[in-house]
């Protein structure tokens, strides 16, 4: 991916966090889990291989249940969340987050920041 393209999605990351205070950190990745752009502080690549894995999985679970298009996932967890975002069909977006998140803030930015994203990979090629 240009590096002009990984600096916008950077920029659509630092975005999100803007919006949303309670954000540890995010990761864009590949649907093979390859990073695009982070601003995590550690485990990057273990995040964007189990981000993947997550998106496959929930994406899988979807079509089975026969309940539409994967948009996205949230894993609730004693210290936060990590909710996972469907950006288009190239790219999985993960939020990471503290206890006391808004909830309904978290799922409505998370859902533009990936949408943006999408836009921002049919712009080149990132393998599926």
């Amino acid at each position: 991916m240009p590096v002009e393209l990984r600096e916008e999605i950077r920029r659509e990351m630092a975005m999100l966090r803007e919006r949303i205070p309670d954000v540890d950190g995010s990761i864009a990745c590949s649907v093979d889990g390859l990073t695009i752009a982070s601003d995590l502080r550690s485990d990057t690549e273990q995040t964007g291989a189990l981000s993947s894995a997550v998106l496959a999985l929930s994406r899988r679970m979807t079509s089975m249940a026969g309940k539409g298009t994967f948009e996205e996932t949230l894993i609730s967890g004693t210290n936060g969340y990590a909710a996972f975002y469907a950006a288009g069909p190239k790219i999985v977006l993960t939020v990471l987050a503290r206890p006391g998140t808004n909830l309904g803030l978290l799922r409505l930015e998370g859902r533009k920041t990936a949408a943006r994203l999408a836009a921002i990979s049919s712009r080149t090629s990132i393998p599926q």
